[in-house]
């Protein structure tokens, strides 16, 4: 089969990298939420600093693997997806939640965890929520 025609006619392939693909977007959300939580107060015991060392790579990690397996998902049907107006906005609610993100840590938010940084964090958990609402809606738009 001729590129990536294998991955739609396979019965495990698509699957399982549908599978990879909120894989990583459980990691990538599960320590964001706990690392946005704590610069809202929650679990002030915790160090920021020592949660952000834990949780930061285990979201980037989250992240590479949202966008491999993303890639391969897209490159079975990118004429599909590019028409899809859900697909659409999800890649626009991604790319503003990377740009939130870079401010975010810019501006050393981490180290300020003041009110910009609190509505940054607010910002980023629903672009987020946003990008996933979208992903379910793919399949029926």
């Amino acid at each position: 089969m001729k590129g990536v025609a294998w991955l739609s006619a396979s019965p495990w392939a698509y699957p399982a990298l549908e599978v990879l693909h909120l894989l990583g977007v459980a990691l990538l959300l599960g320590s964001l939420v706990v690392l946005e939580l704590r610069v809202w107060g929650a679990g002030r015991s915790l160090d920021l600093p020592a949660l952000a060392r834990l949780s930061l790579p285990v979201s980037l990690a989250g992240f590479g693997l949202v966008v491999l397996a993303g890639l391969a998902l897209f490159a079975a049907h990118p004429g599909e997806m590019l028409a899809n107006r859900a697909f659409v906005i999800k890649m626009g609610l991604v790319f503003a939640a990377g740009l939130n993100a870079a401010a975010f840590h810019a501006r050393g938010g981490l180290q300020k965890a003041d009110a910009m940084a609190r509505a940054q964090t607010l910002l980023s958990l629903g672009l987020w929520l946003g990008v996933m609402i979208c992903g379910r809606w793919i399949a029926y738009v």
